[in-house]
């Protein structure tokens, strides 16, 4: 069967393109409503309980009105159908200004009420907490963007694992992930983080899902500097859940013609000195709603053939997949997807979904989790308090420690 064209081309969508599912009268309202409160609570906060000047009551109602009615049609236009990179960029933009601007703008109202409780208020109280409430929030923003794309600090991490070889002893995982590829051009970032990864000595190198926003034939400039990543025994890669939204397995197929290993519900052993290590991955769970067949998290098959008494290494996107980890004596699971909450305090919501936001956790008995907060970003270009990273894994055997 044929799939229909793409507005934005006229050709026929690639088989492996997951279809996003259509927009149901729930979701939409739901997206309404959050949109309305984006905006509306900045307004009730910053504009019409303060006592302005009329021209500024003016001003601040149309640009709020004005950031109402566009961000649904930027963000629509920007990830949809039509996939138009000016207005993701514009979109993501705004949605991470207007996030900004409501968090603190609940804070800075919660500071107002301080200060009427102490008997300290009246319009210039009013005035100055949102005046304070925007200066705070453009610092931010710009502290936010320096740190969304500038080359991700290194974070090293020493890893005990019970059942390692002592001929495995000091073996150095670099770990990217979450890179997001996508409406801005980061090339020159992507030759960056890959010239920092190589200074790094790595063993082995995996990219742990959520490598790119869109198609292969969009985004590969972006991704091919990955090809120039070396490694001492190997380089692997799964898929995230934003693979899902794109173009999953023209991915997979992809970063395999850049020499690295995709481990798509496999595995494979990895040696030195006489001991071994199973690297194993499985798909993120999006891919088993995705439509394409054989897609999806299935851990029993990666494992499947291998000797249960060596220690594994498993590449899991999200977090949350650990649980199965745990079922299976998994020694240790490496994941993003969580970003660290990227722009702070997102990170509390993004704790309601995964068990662990960022770091290295235990699980069981066994299984022990590193996640990652990432080294690119989604969406708008900013990172507050969350900062992105290049992480350094050293497995040890007990005995070295």
């Amino acid at each position: 069967m044929t799939t229909p064209p793409t507005p934005s081309t006229g050709t026929p969508e690639p088989a492996s393109v997951a279809r996003r599912p259509a927009r149901s009268p729930r979701r939409t309202a739901m997206v309404l409503t959050v949109t309305t409160l984006l905006f509306g609570v900045p307004w009730l906060g910053l504009v019409a309980t303060v006592s302005w000047p009329a021209w500024v009551l003016v001003a601040g109602t149309v640009v709020a009105l004005l950031g109402l009615a566009a961000l649904p049609v930027l963000m629509g236009r920007g990830h949809g159908r039509r996939q138009s990179d000016t207005s993701a960029r514009i979109g993501d933009t705004l949605l991470g200004l207007v996030w900004m601007l409501f968090v603190w703008t609940v804070l800075g109202q919660l500071v107002r009420l301080v200060l009427m409780a102490a008997g300290t208020d009246g319009p210039a109280v009013g005035r100055f907490v949102a005046v304070a409430v925007v200066i705070v929030v453009a610092a931010l923003a710009g502290y936010g963007f320096v740190e969304a794309l500038r080359l991700p600090r290194t974070r090293e991490v020493d890893v005990v694992l019970p059942r390692l070889g002592a001929g495995l002893d000091g073996l150095r995982v670099v770990v990217v992930t979450d890179t997001h590829f996508g409406p801005i051009d980061r090339s020159g970032w992507s030759r960056r983080v890959v010239a920092r990864v190589n200074e790094l000595a790595p063993d082995i190198v995996c990219h742990a899902g959520d490598l790119a926003d869109g198609a292969v034939a969009r985004r590969r400039a972006q991704v091919d500097p990955l090809a120039d990543v070396h490694e001492g025994l190997g380089r692997f890669y799964i898929t995230g859940n934003h693979e899902y939204f794109g173009e999953a397995q023209g991915w997979i197929d992809h970063m395999r013609t850049l020499g690295w290993q995709p481990l798509h519900n496999t595995a494979q052993v990895v040696s030195r000195r006489g001991d071994r290590l199973v690297v194993a991955g499985v798909d993120d769970p999006t891919g088993a709603t995705s439509g394409l067949p054989g897609h999806g998290p299935d851990l029993a098959s990666a494992l499947a053939g291998q000797d249960p008494a060596l220690p594994v290494l498993l590449l899991a996107h999200q977090p949350t997949q650990v649980v199965q980890s745990v079922e299976a004596g998994v020694d240790l699971q490496v994941s993003g997807h969580t970003h660290g909450g990227q722009i702070w305090p997102f990170r509390y919501l993004v704790r309601l979904d995964q068990p662990v936001v960022s770091g290295l956790s235990r699980h069981g008995d066994r299984t022990q989790l590193y996640t990652s907060r990432g080294t690119g970003f989604w969406g708008p270009p900013l990172r507050v308090f969350a900062p992105s990273e290049i992480t350094v894994l050293t497995l040890h055997h007990p005995a070295s420690r």
